[in-house]
């Protein structure tokens, strides 16, 4: 009585492990679907950021050799992308749209930094920025 029990089961039991193998299988298409979302946004912030950085650090040079009109575009992009962040209470906007793809929130859960480098980001090249504005404005004032 009991074989024939454990028989009628069976196909219930090969059921249920398809069903689970199944859900399991979605769940880590989705993870890997969310994580190549993830890299893609996270490759765009980190390439944006150094085309940002590259202005700020060029400024001062085109200053230095006369580039003045250079030095205002780069200047201009840098403060477009400082307007950006102000409409934005201080956060890029692919922060958030990297949100809804990790439960990770450090501060560099978003872009391809070291933790302290994406922690001080602001601080450090924003201080540079006004740094190079500065240059920029003794040389102009100078030539």
């Amino acid at each position: 009585m009991e074989t024939w029990r454990s028989e009628r089961a069976l196909p219930f039991i090969r059921h249920s492990r398809i069903v689970a193998r199944a859900v399991r299988l979605r769940r880590v298409k989705e993870q890997t679907r969310n994580s190549s979302i993830l890299i893609i946004i996270k490759l765009i912030h980190t390439a944006t950021w150094l085309c940002l950085v590259t202005c700020i650090v060029a400024i001062p040079i085109a200053a230095h050799f006369g580039q003045f009109r250079t030095a205002a575009i780069l200047s201009g992009v840098v403060l477009a992308e400082c307007l950006v962040l102000a409409v934005n209470r201080c956060r890029c906007p692919l922060t958030n749209l990297a949100a809804p793809y990790t439960e990770e929130r450090a501060d560099n859960f978003d872009i391809y930094l070291p933790l302290r480098l994406a922690k001080y980001n602001k601080i450090i090249f924003g201080s540079l920025f006004v740094a190079a504005e500065i240059f920029l404005l003794v040389e102009w004032m100078a030539h």
